[in-house]
């Protein structure tokens, strides 16, 4: 029955996903046109107008018609029609939100941050859900691992369904359910995609400033230019832009005590843990590699999410503390 669940639930994720996605602009070489300033990609399907300049006019170059769209502070969900259940209910909301937001904080970056924290806000019935799941797996590791070392090398049919059953008295001991643990994995990714596809779908974002960061350029093409110019990350220690290196280091930083603070889900089994560990260990670093090519924008919405999970665990943890103190009292 919770297989059965899971899959329906990623097929409905698949299904909204499909349905409305970035397209990216080229040129007559078929090439992805890239704005001038950030080196970021250039969306064509974007939701209201830039305001930069050469902006607007490699987009006229490039035969979008940009004078038709709205201004961005006057975008709503219902400009531009139907273009999909995932776009319609989720992308033209999200990015109507942003820029309402950032219009009365005047800046999108601080809106992004705001944002972020109100959706996961939404969502904190579930992450929390999930939060307490992993810290009920710690507080049940050791009656696990003795049941581990109880079925060590007995390995027939009985033995093994006996395990399961005992397993499942130290779930229901523990108030675990496995499978809600995972349900906010789920959310997560639908998540940052429709994050992705607002901020690159409105020029607002990607025009504007966070701090001394740029919100439509990332990492890379700060230090190394559009294309791997090393004399580019040589001049950037001059010109201030080596900063950027700063945002993947804080992305890894972010990950790493996120996932090590919620690393508890583990089945008694040294052999599962270590290789959850390793699995952990990779998307850390692949996370931070990747972020090197993500825009400030999506870096600041990763970085704020990250933060949030770690303050709700240790709010999590304390509470429990605080709970399992006044009974042994």
């Amino acid at each position: 029955m919770h297989k059965k669940k899971v899959i329906v639930v990623l097929l409905l994720i698949m299904t909204l996903s499909l349905t409305g996605c970035t397209q990216y602009l080229k040129n007559d070489k078929g090439m992805v046109v890239k704005e001038p300033t950030t080196g970021q990609n250039l969306v064509s399907n974007i939701l209201c107008q830039p305001e930069n300049e050469d902006v607007l006019k490699t987009y006229k170059k490039n035969d979008v018609k940009v004078e038709k769209l709205p201004k961005c502070a006057k975008f709503t969900p219902a400009n531009g029609g139907y273009e999909g259940i995932w776009s319609t209910l989720f992308i033209k909301p999200l990015s109507w939100l942003i820029i309402q937001i950032g219009e009365i904080v005047k800046n999108f970056g601080l809106a992004i941050i705001i944002v972020t924290l109100i959706i996961r806000m939404i969502i904190f019935p579930i992450s929390k859900k999930s939060a307490m799941q992993s810290e009920g797996m710690k507080e049940a590791s050791k009656d696990l691992q003795r049941l581990e070392n109880k079925y060590r090398n007995r390995n027939s049919q009985q033995d093994q369904m006996m395990k399961a059953q005992e397993m499942m008295q130290i779930y229901k001991k523990h108030n675990i359910n496995p499978m809600s643990g995972c349900l906010f994995a789920f959310i997560q990714f639908p998540l940052f995609f429709a994050f992705l596809e607002s901020l690159y779908r409105i020029p607002a974002v990607f025009e504007g400033n966070f701090l001394i960061y740029n919100l439509g350029t990332s990492p890379f093409n700060a230090l190394f230019g559009t294309s791997l110019d090393f004399g580019h990350f040589i001049n950037s220690f001059s010109t201030g832009s080596w900063v950027y290196i700063l945002l993947p280091i804080a992305v890894g930083l972010a990950t790493f005590f996120s996932f090590k603070m919620n690393s508890g889900m583990n089945m008694g089994n040294p052999e599962q843990e270590k290789q959850m560990k390793l699995m952990m260990n990779i998307m850390m670093i692949f996370i931070t590699f990747v972020s090197f090519t993500m825009s400030t924008s999506i870096i600041i919405y990763w970085i704020t999410g990250s933060l949030f999970t770690i303050i709700q665990t240790l709010i999590i943890r304390r509470h429990k503390d605080v709970r399992s103190s006044k009974k042994r009292s």
